[in-house]
């Protein structure tokens, strides 16, 4: 066979391997085509994410973020000034804390709830009620409550009256709350030995109530979270409610929380922004 027949009979081949070498070369860059487009929507899509969190806050809110370092750890005097400087609102706004405990809410021994009375109140008020006999509803009444009563209490909330914030009541009257218990229950209302609010000196918890006893507990993630105050308050007023209330906090430790316990600490005021606190130097 001549040189140019063997040249002839390799020219389908040849054509095959160039078809598919162009072929391949076309893939490769549409796959590049479409890995660059990824690249920009997924560019643009950061783009409005970014851009839709900085609009997630009003002009207010992030001027007084500008004044804190979200990287630093304050102290207590420090954080307390922040917070009533950087609150964004009008009214009187709450001051909150928020603390992170190393403890596993998923266990029941390693549960927070407890009460502590802070020193100079929350600044809100609160709307008390008792479930007591007729004798000490009267001095219920006068301590502060705004209802007392037994039967007649009773009577009154199962018609569907539930114009309060808290509930108080004695161990002999737990027994007759049986048909108001499912409604309480479902709104967080219902006396509990473990918040202190069934006792059989109900007056004297009217009085803690209404003088700033709050009651906490942790959350499903293990936090803490509680009202300290208002941004009216005077600087050393907060600084005593919340070092009570860490106090409280360190005292109900679980005995089987082996984590570092006060894992983080944050200060707020009511639509403002969170400031970091040191744990250590609270105490």
């Amino acid at each position: 066979m001549g040189e140019s027949a063997v040249s002839d009979s390799l020219v389908p081949r040849n054509r095959k391997v160039m078809a598919k070498v162009d072929k391949s070369a076309s893939f490769k860059k549409t796959q590049k085509g479409k890995s660059s487009n990824k690249t920009t929507i997924s560019a643009k899509a950061e783009s409005k994410k970014v851009k839709k969190v900085h609009q997630k806050h009003g002009k207010k809110y992030r001027e007084a973020a500008v004044k804190i370092d979200r990287l630093k750890q304050y102290s207590l005097n420090e954080a307390v000034l922040l917070v009533k400087e950087t609150s964004p609102v009008k009214f009187d706004a709450s001051v909150e804390i928020h603390v992170k405990l190393g403890i596993d809410p998923r266990q029941a021994d390693q549960q927070i709830r407890g009460t502590v009375a802070m020193p100079h109140g929350t600044g809100k008020k609160v709307r008390v009620i008792a479930f007591c006999d007729e004798v000490q509803a009267k001095s219920a009444k006068e301590a502060g409550a705004i209802e007392a009563g037994a039967e007649t209490l009773i009577d009154k909330i199962v018609s569907g009256w539930l114009d309060f914030d808290v509930a108080v009541a004695t161990p002999e009257m737990m027994r007759n709350m049986g048909k108001i218990a499912k409604t309480l229950g479902t709104r967080g209302l219902m006396p509990n030995p473990k918040a202190g609010t069934v006792t059989p000196d109900p007056i004297k918890v009217v009085k803690e109530l209404l003088a700033g006893r709050i009651e906490y507990r942790n959350d499903q993630y293990g936090i803490v979270h509680c009202a300290v105050g208002k941004v009216s308050f005077a600087a050393n007023q907060i600084e005593d409610n919340v070092r009570a209330l860490f106090k409280a906090l360190v005292e109900s430790r679980p005995t089987k929380s082996k984590r570092t316990y006060v894992q983080s600490v944050a200060l707020t005021s009511t639509m403002g922004p969170g400031i970091k606190l040191d744990p250590k130097e609270i105490r």
